[in-house]
């Protein structure tokens, strides 16, 4: 069986190394990796496949910037002429990018049968691009590997029961990569040594497009960073240019964007983690901190319902009581929620399965 894997951006580059490791160690599973390049910058990009051992991408597009339209338009059509060229049993997509939605949608224009990995997450809201991603992509996959219970009753609740299509909770591939991956943590030069501090990222759209939203959340990081303890941001460049074009003072500690192992090193050395992050939040229960969020709704309820999270929204009021609140929690899963690291054997043997099923 050949498949065809769809990866572009950070998360699911980390995702997609623990994957590809379990297929390695599988028999009977050829994978061609496509790029896309819908992030581009060498420390969100290239840098990790060194880092997580990937095997540099069969494909890479290249395709970045422009408006999401314009940027799913060019990879609907690059990614068919790979498919055409190629001629994969299946495809893999992973979460919620643009990325993610033009592989689909070209697997399904294909008739290629499509699997999902993070089928089911939604925030309810539609005005996030991640959500009307995530939702095609549900609509056109036919293996759907959810990460939790909870996206197991959403696409109940759709209706994919009555469909003809596999649904399973597999649990959450990005703990696998946390457990994995946790030995090989490093900090970034000039923070070792440094505890107990706030991690922080934005980069969501509806918090850096929005300067109400903006200028509040940066008014709550500067009143943490002053009152209560040290904030430490890793900034991505489209958000610095957001605070700039916005005439906002930001007084913490930003970095450059960091690796997937200086983020795990910063992940261990915090006290909390605040961030508009739909990844980053899982990642702070997988290395026990709590998490304040800085969005309205999230994917990832059960977080909220076990007292790891705490949704602020953009109020920087909220945002600030919360870290006052949780800083230096430890939180514990006690439940294993996402699976206990053993996602990606499932899955693998699910895609196995599916593969040598009699046809129907």
């Amino acid at each position: 069986m050949k498949i065809l894997t769809i990866i572009g951006a950070r998360p699911q580059f980390i995702k997609a190394s623990v994957v590809s490791r379990a297929i390695k160690k599988s028999s009977g599973i050829e994978e061609v990796v496509v790029h896309t390049g819908q992030h581009f910058d060498q420390n969100m990009s290239d840098v990790f496949f060194d880092q997580l051992d990937i095997s540099p991408p069969d494909y890479q597009l290249d395709i970045h910037g422009g408006s999401h339209g314009s940027m799913t338009g060019k990879m609907l059509e690059s990614l068919e002429a790979v498919m055409l060229e190629t001629r994969p049993d299946r495809v893999l997509v992973y979460g919620d990018t643009n990325s993610t939605l033009a592989g689909a949608l070209a697997a399904a224009k294909l008739h290629i049968p499509v699997a999902h990995v993070e089928a089911g997450l939604r925030s309810f809201n539609m005005k996030m691009p991640e959500e009307i991603n995530r939702i095609v992509t549900d609509q056109v996959s036919d293996l759907l590997f959810c990460p939790t219970q909870e996206a197991v009753k959403n696409l109940s609740t759709e209706g994919f029961d009555h469909k003809p299509v596999h649904i399973m909770n597999v649990g959450d591939v990005m703990q696998d990569a946390a457990i994995l991956f946790a030995n090989h943590a490093s900090v970034p030069k000039g923070l070792q040594g440094e505890e107990g501090f706030v991690l922080a990222t934005l980069h969501r759209a509806e918090n850096t497009d929005n300067c109400d939203r903006l200028s509040s959340i940066v008014e709550a990081l500067n009143r943490v960073h002053e009152k209560v303890t040290k904030v430490i941001l890793p900034l991505h460049p489209r958000t610095r240019a957001c605070i700039k074009k916005q005439g906002l003072s930001l007084n913490v500690e930003t970095i450059d964007p960091v690796g997937y192992f200086q983020m795990v090193g910063l992940l261990s050395a915090c006290g909390l983690v605040l961030t508009d992050s739909g990844g980053v939040q899982k990642e702070a229960y997988f290395f026990n901190k709590p998490c304040v969020t800085m969005r309205d709704q999230t994917e990832w309820v059960e977080l909220i319902e076990v007292g790891a999270n705490v949704l602020a929204g953009a109020d920087s009021g909220r945002i600030f009581d919360g870290v006052v609140e949780n800083l230096g929690r430890t939180i514990e899963d006690t439940n294993e929620l996402y699976g206990g690291g053993r996602a990606s054997g499932r899955i693998v043997q699910e895609l196995l399965d599916k593969a040598n099923a009699p046809s129907q």
